[in-house]
């Protein structure tokens, strides 16, 4: 489980993240909202490790992402907001390079490059570089390179801005196949459909804090809204969110 606990940070004058609480239960989805500013990518990188809370806790299965980072990592996957790859490297050896940074070597790591790219239907483009690959080829690169490890816990940030359908529909398989076994998924998005048709429960975010939180249906009852987009609009209070 992912354990979000009071999670205050602050830049200069700026409050980003207010005590800010909740879970990601194992098996389950779990989509963060919340108007631009509203905290959302500073949680994520707060969770992997990128920033240090000013007080309060991220706990991943136990593990506090600021005291025992490399514990933590251990059991998480990182997919990015943008897909940066080597572009002289092919695919197979982007996703071998994280799987030696997690410790899988020899053998045991040959076989967890060729488990990710089977999974993710790559065999085609594995020993390409990746100078000239298209924004879904991309995506299944980072993807790949998130999951080599079969971590407990993925994390990921707007996963599918800027994929056209086909790779969407490919990541959102992929994802509820990760849930079936019990994997804990937390996104950020500003997609209400994606959000609506993927979540188990959403966290909406307004100013660092928890405005609300539920399944969608619940979050609609709560607001007395029969679509996802009219609730989030009245939890934050500005039509402002829409876009965010």
């Amino acid at each position: 489980m992912i354990e979000v606990q009071q999670l205050r940070k602050q830049f200069g004058q700026l409050v980003a993240l207010d005590g800010l609480t909740f879970n990601a239960p194992e098996g389950q989805i779990t989509g963060l909202l919340g108007p631009n500013g509203a905290g959302k990518t500073t949680c994520l990188r707060t969770i992997y490790g990128l920033l240090k809370a000013d007080s309060g806790k991220a706990l991943i299965d136990g593990f506090d992402a600021s005291e025992q980072p490399l514990e933590a990592r251990r059991h998480i996957g990182i997919f990015p907001d943008k897909f940066g790859l080597y572009e002289r490297l092919t695919a197979r050896e982007q996703i071998a390079y994280f799987a030696n940074l997690h410790g899988l070597t020899g053998a045991q790591g040959d076989q967890a490059v060729s488990t990710a790219l089977a999974r993710l239907d790559m065999l085609a483009i594995a020993d390409r570089r990746a100078r000239g690959f298209s924004q879904g080829q991309r995506m299944k690169v980072a993807l790949a390179q998130s999951i080599v490890h079969s971590p407990k816990h993925l994390i990921l940030d707007e996963p599918s801005r800027g994929l056209d359908v086909m790779s969407t529909r490919i990541l959102r398989d992929l994802l509820r196949e990760l849930r079936s076994q019990g994997t804990s998924i937390l996104f950020s998005s500003h997609v209400m459909q994606e959000v609506a048709a993927l979540c188990d429960q959403v966290v909406v975010i307004a100013a660092g804090k928890v405005a609300a939180q539920g399944t969608t249906e619940e979050l609609c009852a709560l607001t007395g809204e029969t679509a996802l987009e009219e609730a989030f609009v009245k939890i934050i209070g500005t039509d402002e969110g829409i876009a965010a």
